[in-house]
């Protein structure tokens, strides 16, 4: 099984669909708990699933059970709390969410997950990515950016 990771902050239009399409992916699913913000631009719900289907031929999914609490996320950005307390507390919300039997594997074959950071290292998508495939097993993951 293949699994990608992408965010979209400092990505032109034409860099983030051309990873998408490059890649080969048949799904995004957004993991972000806030999918409608005028501040994700191309990214915002709506747009996303247009651009998804005509550039990438790809569908699009948003599971917000992959996204972290907003108590937790402003904890993190608005609250200093580090990235070791807050990668400790998602983890242990995926666990308590049993996200791994609630996301059927074959929905994430070859699909993308899809957060705003810039990169993957302090984002929660690589921490969904890597506790799936963890559980899973025979899981490759690819950060596109």
């Amino acid at each position: 099984m293949k699994l990608y990771t992408i965010g979209f902050t400092k990505k032109s239009a034409e860099k983030f669909f051309g990873l998408l399409r490059e890649a080969e992916v048949t799904a995004l699913v957004d993991v972000r708990l806030n999918n409608v913000s005028q501040l994700s631009g191309f990214a915002k719900r709506d747009d996303l699933r247009y651009f998804l289907r005509e550039i990438c031929g790809a569908q699009y999914t948003h599971r917000t059970e992959l996204a972290p609490t907003k108590d937790m996320l402003d904890a993190y950005k608005k609250q200093g709390v580090g990235w070791a307390a807050y990668e400790e507390q998602f983890l242990e919300l995926m666990k308590v969410r049993q996200i791994e039997d609630r996301v059927r594997p074959e929905a994430l074959d070859n699909a993308v997950l899809l957060c705003s950071e810039e990169h993957a290292r302090h984002c929660h998508r690589r921490l969904v990515a890597e506790y799936l495939a963890q559980k899973w097993g025979d899981v490759t993951i690819e950060h596109l950016g």
